[in-house]
């Protein structure tokens, strides 16, 4: 006799695909400042949780026992640039590195606080729920770091900027409200002579360049001050320090020419186009030509790229597209597409996700001097501050410069702009195009008619 209540066998449910292990042969570290946490897989050593110090001698000694223990692929979380060494060791040393984002490793559910992190990185590894951020070929990176180390002492010179100023606003010289750059050439040599012992306001008012605008007068006038010792001391060493940073700017533009030399890939020159004032800051010699010899295509002839822009994005990025399969990866990668915040067929949110890149900085940067540009780039930029507000609208420009940047670098073509003109009358025939759809929607159709003079 059957037993009531006797449980019922689990029906039959749908079929679960199961993860497959997809890196069998993975490891995961948990980077630290004093020391690393490092885990293999459980049938490769007695011991598969380690410590290894920070110290290079003991980074050697980590990247022995992962070849001791057959491992092939590695995965460490980015902390800080305490993975640096640990990262460019392992990579010469044959290893498959991925550098995965903190944020992706938290999101993946699991138990984290009941397991190390090291063997949680290595779980999620073995079955490849873990994606390497991207990280350019080593001769970009040391092209990377010096642009990163230039843009830091132009910073630290813009800083002693303003202690020149702070200096002459406290004794009441007013240059400033005369002449619109203190550090221009009209300002230095003012700046210098003041430094120099020099008090008359007529002599010094006579240095100023033919382009300022302000009467003589008028400088000799705003350059009476009380002219303090103290003053006057913070004045002299903001200038000196301003100059010695000069002086290591341009030791980091050598060496940035002498990498860029390494990383020449073409021969030839680019074609003359319509010229392109360089940026006070921009580093000397012909950039474009080596910028061409680098990636084979003039990206300066995009409207709004100028050299100093272009150096910004191929240091960060380099020339070869191939980890990203298509332009949308690398705009995502950039932070410039619209968000895909998608909710039952409705959109919740398009709004782009934060990121911290230099690249689209740099490329936003460029198109805010679309504003005035008589070129097709140009006339999209302005319809489009028309159509949302101003940083949308950069946005949306500095994605459509992201596109046209990886289009050439993966086709070589180059870029040929189609004018204003030309971008306004295909604008005009969507418009139209548009409006005859829903005219004939409503039963209507369009009739062109006399222009209406205005």
């Amino acid at each position: 006799m059957a037993r009531r209540n006797a449980p019922h066998p689990p029906k039959p449910g749908p079929s679960r695909a199961a993860l497959t292990i997809t890196h069998p042969d993975a490891a995961g570290i948990d980077i630290g400042s004093a020391s690393h946490f490092v885990a293999v897989p459980p049938d490769r050593d007695d011991q598969p949780v380690r410590e290894f110090p920070s110290f290079t001698t003991d980074l050697h000694a980590l990247a022995d026992w992962l070849k001791a223990c057959g491992v092939d692929t590695v995965a460490m979380e980015s902390t800080g640039v305490y993975w640096i060494p640990v990262f460019e060791l392992l990579e010469a040393r044959g290893f498959t590195v991925l550098l995965v984002n903190a944020r992706h490793v938290k999101s993946v559910s699991g138990r984290k606080s009941d397991v190390l992190d090291c063997q949680w990185l290595q779980q999620l590894m073995t079955y490849g729920l873990l994606r390497g951020a991207f990280r350019p070929a080593d001769a970009v990176c040391a092209l990377r770091s010096l642009w990163r180390q230039r843009g830091m002492l132009l910073k630290s010179q813009g800083r002693q900027v303003q202690h020149m100023q702070k200096a002459l606003t406290q004794m009441n010289v007013q240059l400033a409200n005369v002449i619109s750059d203190v550090v221009g050439e009209t300002g230095q040599r003012i700046l210098r002579a003041l430094v120099a012992g020099e008090r008359d306001g007529r002599v010094l008012a006579a240095m100023k360049d033919v382009r300022i605008r302000a009467s003589g007068d008028e400088i000799a006038k705003s350059l009476r001050g009380n002219w303090r010792p103290e003053h006057l001391f913070s004045l002299r060493q903001a200038l000196a320090m301003f100059d010695f940073i000069g002086t290591q700017v341009a030791e980091c533009d050598r060496e940035i020419a002498q990498q860029l030399q390494g990383l020449k890939a073409h021969d030839g020159e680019p074609a003359q186009s319509k010229k392109r004032p360089n940026t006070r800051n921009a580093p000397p010699g012909d950039l474009r030509t080596q910028l061409f010899k680098m990636c084979g295509v003039d990206l300066t002839r995009i409207d709004g790229i100028n050299v100093t822009t272009a150096l910004a994005v191929l240091s960060e990025t380099g020339t070869d597209m191939s980890r990203f399969p298509t332009v949308g990866h690398f705009t995502s990668w950039l932070g410039l597409c619209p968000g895909t915040k998608i909710t039952g067929g409705k959109v919740m949110s398009g709004k782009t996700k934060r990121v911290v890149n230099r690249a689209a900085q740099a490329l936003r940067m460029a198109a805010t001097a679309l504003r005035t540009s008589q070129s097709a780039l140009g006339a999209y930029f302005r319809r489009m501050c028309a159509r949302m507000d101003k940083p949308k609208a950069v946005t949306a420009a500095a994605h459509k410069l992201a596109r046209l940047i990886y289009t050439m670098l993966t086709k070589g073509e180059e870029y040929t702009d189609q004018g204003q003109d030309y971008y306004e009358e295909r604008y005009r025939e969507r418009a139209l195009w548009h409006l005859a759809r829903r005219a004939e929607k409503m039963g209507m159709r369009l009739v062109p008619g006399e222009p209406v003079a205005s």
